[in-house]
């Protein structure tokens, strides 16, 4: 049987490098063996149950990261990587590394799943019929109070919602575009549809985006454009994608939308805030209808006036 002779020098220098990696082990802040091998959680109750199991062995900063999603989970699904950082007081790559750590390829499949869970929580339906039929509230007579009621609370909240300087910039930007687009899909149609309605009676160059047939009219968008996107939680992707490329193509962009934290934020819109009541998980469009109808008229009459 051979032995290999390690000269002395060489032992010395494996010493030192054991001592080496001891030390970073116990240290605060390095990283911990990463779960990117293993597949990442199927559901926010199984990300939280892995968190649970995992917190105390996180760095220092990705254990703050960490606490802050857990206080405020439904902030992952409408957020960017730095808002996210800058609300827990972590750099960026806190964050990705936080996503590594927990099993993902990175911030944007973490933020799917996060995403997938917010759209949950609001019912189908078939759902909403069934509360409505719980609190005995079927008949039309009945329905027609409940919805009158909300909307003239609605309404009412609108006065508080929106901020005049933000309405006052909002129509001063679309009254100088050459040519106003309306996006918005789903629940918010009516709302984009009714403002294409209202610009072409008053001679307003306006694109209304329908996705009807799948035809992309994307391309019309151009820098001395605006565009009014308008979407409520849980906000539809197409919506979110379309303005984020109108962005980036230099156009300006308009946002009614629900709250401040709305994922058009990051787009520096000018917000226009709308909080629709509902009726058994219905909401009408009262509040929003009135907003569009004021935001046409107000930009028509500038217009002339310019």
């Amino acid at each position: 049987m051979f032995r290999i002779k390690i000269p002395k020098s060489l032992s010395a220098e494996c010493v030192k490098l054991e001592k080496k990696i001891k030390m970073n082990d116990a240290t605060p802040g390095t990283r911990l063996p990463t779960t990117a091998d293993n597949n990442a959680p199927e559901s926010v109750d199984a990300f939280f149950k892995r968190l649970g199991s995992t917190a105390g062995q996180l760095p220092k900063r990705l254990k703050q990261f960490a606490d802050f999603i857990a206080a405020n989970p439904d902030r992952v699904a409408v957020s960017t990587v730095s808002e996210l950082a800058e609300g827990a007081e972590v750099q960026p790559s806190a964050v990705m590394r936080f996503c590594q750590e927990m099993g993902f390829s990175g911030f944007s499949q973490m933020q799917k799943l996060f995403r997938l869970d917010h759209s949950e929580k609001w019912p189908d339906y078939a759902t909403r019929l069934a509360k409505l039929r719980e609190h005995g509230n079927e008949s039309p007579s009945a329905l027609l109070a409940e919805f009158v009621e909300v909307g003239r609370a609605s309404l009412e909240n609108l006065m508080t919602t929106v901020e005049p300087a933000a309405l006052q910039q909002a129509v001063d930007v679309l009254a100088r575009a050459e040519t106003i687009h309306m996006i918005g899909f789903r629940r918010a149609f009516p709302v984009t549809s009714y403002l294409a309605y209202a610009f072409e009676k008053m001679d307003v160059p306006a694109v209304l985006h329908s996705g009807i047939a799948n035809i992309n009219m994307e391309h019309l968008i151009r820098p001395n454009d605006a565009v009014i996107a308008v979407t409520f939680a849980p906000y539809t992707e197409m919506t979110l994608d379309m303005a984020t490329r109108a962005r980036a193509s230099g156009a300006d962009i308009v946002a009614i939308t629900d709250v401040v934290t709305s994922p058009l934020a990051r787009l520096k819109a000018i917000q226009l805030l709308v909080s629709e009541l509902d009726v058994g998980d219905f909401r009408a469009l009262s509040a929003s209808l009135s907003l569009a109808i004021a935001l046409a008229v107000s930009v028509g009459a500038q217009r002339n006036r310019i």
